[in-house]
């Protein structure tokens, strides 16, 4: 039986598995690709909180030995966790993580987050309202939500904070596996991010604009992401 490259993509927040990956699906004609929905995102059942640490044990769990992990936004936090936990991976890409925590004291880093953490939304409309611009995503709002997109709204509500992940980067770092990091080059805060992966895991780097932070559309994303997996 011939061997078939096994890619596995985790989600960020607001948009579930289905809504992060369209652009990706095309990517099946060449690899065995594996949509992941992280949990209290649709189609499974809301969750009252959402923890990277928690989920990052479930998805090592999924992780077979060669796989190329891929991650995005939130889900590259849970990515890059779960790649330190259970390291048979034969690459780990992220797009954008969160973890503003291996950046603190950077001063785009900080006033993201005093933003992030002075509002208050009083709904899922509002919380989209205010946290769509704030990371620089590309997506336009119905006037009237749509079920999937209002739990995905809550379900990003209830997730813990990702800069609080204390991600393990001598751990990755040793690794034997390649990293690559993207990013869209739209926000210092994110620049800052990515920019401390890079030399920390070390990985290799990729600057994709056009899209914002939903860098799976962006153009070019699976022209890099092929060219990487396939190097590797």
């Amino acid at each position: 039986m011939p061997f078939v490259t096994r890619l596995v993509f985790v989600h960020g927040s607001v948009g579930n598995a289905s809504a992060t990956w369209s652009a990706q699906r095309p990517l099946e004609d060449r690899f065995e690709c594996v949509f992941l929905t992280r949990g209290g995102y649709p189609p499974g059942p809301p969750l009252e909180r959402i923890d990277f640490e928690e989920q990052a044990d479930e998805l090592a769990v999924e992780l077979r030995e060669g796989d190329h992990l891929v991650g995005h936004s939130y889900g590259g936090v849970v990515s890059l966790l779960a790649a330190a936990r259970k390291p048979v991976l034969a690459s780990l890409t992220v797009s954008e993580p969160p973890c503003f925590g291996v950046a603190r004291g950077n001063p785009a880093v900080e006033e993201f987050l005093e933003q992030y953490e002075s509002f208050e939304p009083a709904g899922p409309r509002e919380y989209l309202e205010f946290f769509l611009p704030l990371v620089g995503s590309e997506i336009r709002l119905p006037d009237a939500l749509p079920p999937a997109l209002e739990q995905g709204a809550r379900a990003a509500m209830a997730e813990r904070s990702p800069d609080e992940a204390a991600i393990p980067l001598a751990e990755l770092a040793a690794s034997p596996f390649p990293k690559l990091v993207i990013s869209g080059g739209h926000n210092p805060a994110f620049d800052a991010v990515c920019d401390m992966l890079e030399a920390r895991l070390p990985a290799k780097r990729v600057v994709l604009p056009g899209a914002g932070h939903s860098l799976p559309r962006a153009p070019g994303y699976n022209d890099a992401l092929v060219d990487f997996v396939e190097g590797a």
